[in-house]
């Protein structure tokens, strides 16, 4: 399924950026279950057809949380910088898939208690499949 596939690929993409890594005690497919804060991690996806007459195809959209704790949001800032860069920069081909295009979508932050704040950022992937061989 693209919808996997594109998860993996997007967070292998995020980690192996050291601007990104550097910041964030992990990234993961799902929110991590013992990392401390900041982290980021898919808090949701989901798909529908995007096929064409020759190659099948998805319209993915995923939502990715950034988790922080502090009262300063000028870090935060430049750290939603790095990743939004990082993911519109996700090369187009893949190996089982081909990215056609990425867009934002939308952003919503929280503050949450213990002087956490969550930050959540969606995009629209469309996406091919490679034809069969």
């Amino acid at each position: 399924m693209i919808e996997a596939r594109l998860r993996a690929a997007l967070i292998q993409w995020l980690a192996g950026d050291p601007t990104v890594d550097d910041e964030l005690n992990a990234i993961e497919e799902e929110a991590p279950v013992t990392a401390t804060a900041p982290w980021l991690g898919i808090a949701a996806s989901a798909s529908t057809d995007w096929s064409t007459k020759t190659h099948s195809g998805r319209e993915i959209r995923i939502a990715l949380e950034l988790t922080t704790r502090g009262d300063r949001t000028a870090g935060d800032a430049a750290l939603l910088t790095s990743i939004s860069q990082r993911i519109e920069n996700l090369p187009a081909a893949q190996p089982d898939f081909a990215v056609a295009g990425i867009q934002f979508l939308r952003a919503r932050t929280e503050r949450r208690a213990r002087n956490m704040r969550s930050t959540l950022l969606e995009y629209r992937f469309r996406t091919l499949s490679h034809p069969a061989a």
